[in-house]
């Protein structure tokens, strides 16, 4: 098909597909075709860049997906599978649930802290970046609401994930600190935004793009049904010079990322602190938990990897050995 015209995801909800292209905006579906084939990941996410043919039955309907290109990478979560007869055992663990594709093909996820008001969560913190570690995914650290903490107390909070080479921003936007600069890494992206509720992403935006953040936010609420979020995340064009723009998408209701198919094992290779110790304890199976010459023990008593952050990973550890258990607990069971 020649005449096929390329563009990018901006919204997918319900089957129904934004599609931004040169020649403007088209809602379309997914070709029948490509539906055939069963996949453990949705076929077509806010992000994808695709190739569509222009239709006119003066519809809804302006165009169909005729090609959905590789991805390179994607921010994921576990998402609910659609009934309660489906839960099944899985290689790593008993799960119910499939990869839901949150953004495709992100550039970096910015996860948004405050630093005070409410008070910053740094274990969920934590957990987020093993999720953007495990799926590949650069991540941003923004220090929000810098103006309400001196700036010794912003860097006692944040400057360990500085130390383990993450870029962090302290950012305010009552007083400007920092606006300039997160814009600067938006612009020209693909963008995700990830944090808790109160963190302050909304007047962010705004402060850096009149409108933005009221934008991003409108379509958070859209997605929301209940107590919980269903996450449609939509993007949102970030303005930039003449040639360059960046889109940037909020998250509602993320709390974790994917951290499926992984085993307790491994939980220290996404710890950028952890990692590197690893190969210098004495036991090539170690946990780090009660073993003796564990290096990563020993720098945890000497200062050079924190407690904060070993707890993290003790917690995260736990987590997934018990998941690992049920396993092998099911196992048998059959």
């Amino acid at each position: 098909m020649s005449d096929l015209i390329e563009g990018l995801v901006i919204k997918a909800q319900s089957g129904f597909f934004t599609v931004h292209t040169e020649e403007g905006d088209f809602t379309c579906r997914l070709r029948g075709r490509l539906k055939e084939e069963w996949r453990d990941t949705d076929l077509v996410a806010v992000g994808d860049q695709v190739r569509i043919s222009p239709v006119e039955d003066g519809g809804m309907i302006e165009g169909m997906i005729e090609e959905v290109a590789e991805r390179e990478r994607a921010l994921a979560r576990l998402a609910p599978s659609a009934g309660r007869g489906s839960r099944h055992w899985t290689r790593r663990g008993y799960l119910s649930e499939r990869e839901q594709v949150i953004i495709a093909n992100p550039d970096h996820v910015v996860f948004v802290f405050a630093c005070a008001e409410p008070e910053p969560r740094l274990r969920m913190l934590d957990r987020l970046l093993v999720g953007a570690e495990l799926q590949e995914i650069p991540a941003v650290v923004c220090a929000n609401k810098f103006d309400l903490v001196s700036e010794p107390e912003a860097h006692d909070l944040f400057d360990i994930y500085e130390e383990i080479d993450y870029r962090v921003v302290y950012t305010s936007a009552k007083t400007g600190t920092g606006v300039e600069e997160l814009h600067g890494l938006l612009v020209g992206r693909i963008s995700a935004l990830v944090g808790p509720s109160g963190a302050g992403k909304t007047s962010l935006l705004n402060a850096m793009q009149p409108g933005l953040g009221l934008r991003v936010r409108e379509v958070s609420r859209a997605t929301r049904k209940g107590r919980h979020t269903t996450v449609v995340p939509q993007l949102v064009p970030v303005n930039g010079s003449a040639s360059e723009q960046g889109w940037v998408a909020d998250t509602p209701g993320i709390r974790a990322l994917a951290l499926f198919d992984m085993d307790p094992e491994e939980i220290d290779a996404y710890f950028p602190d952890i990692a590197p110790l690893v190969a210098d304890c004495r036991f090539s199976d170690c946990s780090h938990t009660v073993e003796p010459g564990c290096a990563v023990k020993e720098a945890v008593e000497e200062g050079v990897v924190s407690e904060h952050r070993y707890e993290s990973y003790m917690r995260l550890r736990e987590e997934h050995q018990k998941l690992a258990d049920m396993y092998w607990w099911g196992i048998d069971e059959e």
